[in-house]
């Protein structure tokens, strides 16, 4: 079970077709196509220093509860980080287009929030509800251009639990992930190379990175597509 995984190591690598049956023990994913093309409309995340925004992303807060039940999706409100966590950005309220409502409210989702909700909960029974952040991702690569995934480096995200769902990849190689505990041992290092291929991770106890990536066929662009969920105790979260 993906909760034994992670409770003994920390993080847990997941093919596609497990964590597909896992998704859809929970709730239906019939609405991944129109999902997976949403990722055509995210917009620059203009935060990144000019000359290197290959990341387009969008934003969605939810509330639900630690078995799954009763998900909320919340107002639009910045991201935050602290620095500790965030060295480039934290400190700082970042505002990011909201995942369209079609989608944020879709089956897929909210079908993905609620069986995270469910597996961390099963490692957290002190939880009662969980906030959850939800990040479309596009990391784009060029001949030019490498696409940096995670431009801040080796890092934890500040928050209890994350999944990283791969959506799509598209003329890319490379953006590979490599799982470290406190310590800066490496502890696992894996691609996530098809869609429903993911990893889940306790934020506590490990930090990861991943390589940038660069296009296959240089007379093409590539782009790394993602959904990043985060979730922390809603008792402990602060406001932004």
């Amino acid at each position: 079970m993906l909760e034994g995984s992670l409770a003994e190591r920390g993080f847990v690598f997941v093919r596609a077709a497990e964590m597909r049956a896992a998704l859809e023990a929970v709730g239906p994913l019939t609405g991944w196509p129109a999902f997976a093309a949403s990722w055509n409309g995210l917009e620059l995340d203009r935060y990144l220093a000019e000359g290197q925004r290959s990341r387009s992303r969008r934003f969605a807060v939810y509330t639900v509860a630690a078995d799954g039940s009763a998900l909320t999706r919340q107002p639009h409100q910045p991201h935050f980080q602290h620095r500790e966590y965030n060295a480039l950005f934290g400190g700082i309220e970042r505002w990011f287009a909201p995942i369209a409502p079609e989608i944020g409210d879709g089956p897929t989702l909210t079908t993905v929030v609620r069986c995270c909700a469910r597996v961390f909960g099963g490692l957290a029974p002190a939880v009662a509800e969980w906030r959850v952040e939800a990040h479309q991702f596009r990391i784009a690569a060029s001949a030019v251009a490498l696409g940096q995934p995670t431009p801040e480096g080796v890092h934890r995200d500040g928050v209890d639990f994350v999944l990283v769902l791969l959506v799509n990849r598209e003329n890319i190689v490379s953006g590979v992930t490599t799982v470290y505990d406190l310590a800066g041992t490496p502890l696992g290092t894996f691609t996530l190379t098809e869609p429903c291929d993911a990893t889940l991770v306790d934020d506590n106890r490990v930090a990861h990175g991943v390589t940038p990536v660069a296009p296959l066929d240089p007379a093409r662009p590539g782009a790394r597509d993602v959904l990043v969920v985060t979730f922390r105790n809603q008792r402990e979260a602060q406001p932004a």
